[in-house]
């Protein structure tokens, strides 16, 4: 028993102060990433910012790991480079897209119009959207880089408990992002402020993973790893993308994951301007219910990671919260279902189904992909993902401008009486329903295959 306690890894408090700074950096990367949504109407009513302007802002983040495939480059980066290297360079790449978002709300390089070859759009809203691209690579290469981390520290242990934390800690970042910016706004009276704020989290961030690369040295001394023996253990083949594109598992969860995803965050980026045009509340408290959202998910998605360390029942587990996912997007849609008590349970059960996938979906990846392969595998799931993230924000805004207009009205924001676009909402919520619906079928897909194949996502993941 002695023998077996040799390693930072084998200690339970090891690994989880391992785990603790590595998803702490999460958190500091994911406020920026919902940092503006609260100030939708703020940004289309004081920066003359169209719904279509809006949602080609935040379908920003996807462009350069969509149509560059940077996150599919970032998951070779981190299969060649190690967990170390990529970390730092993510959070060096979030710093610089963080910038130039802040230097383009803030009008630095100045407002009108800008041509983009079919159509023509806002000059502030396209260079926003620019700075966000560029920090959406790298939020989503630390995100890929951190469940290798998880995975590397966690394996045979409680993997799905782990990944389930430093999923929650994230979603800390985007509660703090639904509560802060409004009256970070009103404070300063700079609507640019909350990006500020998050390149101050950053710099903490960069210092708290810099921490976890002395504490991850430190466990390769113990294992006696030398620079050689991981360079050959985490040698990755080219050849071995294809291998993974050949697993049929792989593609249902990743289908699954873009589905359960563009319902989930793009709903998030509209939330709060749902909140106070259906439910006519100020755009402040409006706020704090989407929160409710990830703050569930803070404890409930560690809850349902530890069930699935136990128990097993990966793919149902992901099959309940897809179903959540659906009920939950037809009943917003309801027009005369318009209490603002209601639309908190709603919330509350969208935090439930949102923590249920993820903590089963990104441990299910461990059992279906090889670890050497799993940055790349990870890295494609999350391209497929922000094909969702970049295009439903953009179909969103353009179906509020052509089908859901329903006036403008005066309205007294920040001392100033600007024209506001009143929207129904209810279209979008189908759309975002669809999405729930098309998810439970590729989930009961994925759990079909399992049971040809044997994966063991219906398994517990602790050994022995």
């Amino acid at each position: 028993m002695e023998k077996i306690k040799t390693t930072l890894r084998d200690s339970r408090w090891g690994r989880w102060v391992a785990l603790a700074m590595v998803s702490f950096t999460m958190l500091c990367g994911y406020y920026l990433t919902d940092a503006m949504a609260p100030l939708q109407e703020r940004l289309q009513a004081g920066l003359a910012w169209s719904g279509a302007d809006y949602g080609l802002y935040t379908g920003g983040y996807g462009w350069f790991n969509v149509f560059l495939i940077m996150l599919v480059v970032s998951g070779i980066i981190l299969d060649k480079t190690g967990i170390r290297f990529t970390g730092v360079l993510a959070i060096l790449i979030m710093l610089c897209g963080a910038l130039m978002k802040y230097l383009s709300i803030s009008g630095f390089f100045g407002n009108g119009m800008v041509d983009l070859f079919f159509f023509e759009a806002n000059k502030q809203a396209f260079l926003a959207g620019l700075g966000f691209a560029i920090f959406g690579v790298g939020v989503e290469m630390f995100g890929i880089t951190a469940n290798k981390a998880v995975i590397r520290w966690f394996k045979g242990k409680e993997m799905a408990l782990a990944i389930g934390l430093n999923t929650s800690t994230g979603r800390i970042g985007t509660a703090l992002a639904m509560f802060t910016p409004v009256p970070l706004v009103k404070l300063t009276g700079n609507i640019s402020a909350p990006i500020l704020l998050s390149i101050l989290i950053l710099c903490i961030g960069l210092t708290a993973f810099i921490g976890f690369i002395m504490y991850d040295r430190k466990l390769d001394k113990q294992e006696g790893v030398s620079k050689a023996t991981t360079e050959e253990t985490e040698k990755f083949k080219f050849g071995d993308i294809l291998q993974i594109l050949k697993v049929r598992a792989f593609w249902y969860i990743t289908i699954l994951c873009v589905l359960f995803y563009s319902a989930v965050f793009p709903f998030i980026k509209f939330a709060t301007n749902l909140i106070v045009q259906k439910f006519h509340v100020s755009d402040e408290f409006a706020g704090y219910i989407p929160a409710l959202l990830p703050l569930g998910a803070l404890f409930l998605t560690p809850f349902f990671g530890s069930i699935y360390d136990r128990k097993g029942k990966g793919a149902t587990i992901m099959i309940i919260g897809s179903v959540i996912l659906l009920c939950v997007h037809i009943l917003f849609s309801i027009p005369s279902l318009n209490n603002l008590t209601f639309a908190i349970g709603l919330i509350i059960l969208l935090g439930i189904g949102f923590s249920l996938v993820p903590s089963a979906m990104w441990p299910s990846v461990a059992k279906i992909i090889p670890e050497n392969r799993l940055g790349t595998a990870y890295s494609i799931t999350f391209w497929v993902q922000n094909w969702g993230l970049m295009g439903v924000p953009m179909l969103i805004g353009h179906i509020l401008d052509k089908y859901c207009l329903v006036g403008r009205v005066s309205k007294m924001i920040d001392g100033k009486e600007l024209q506001v676009p009143q929207y129904n909402y209810m279209i979008p919520m189908l759309v975002f329903a669809c999405f729930g619906a098309l998810a439970i079928f590729f989930a009961f897909l994925l759990k079909r295959e399992d049971a040809k194949k044997g994966y063991g996502l219906e398994k517990a993941n602790i050994e022995g």
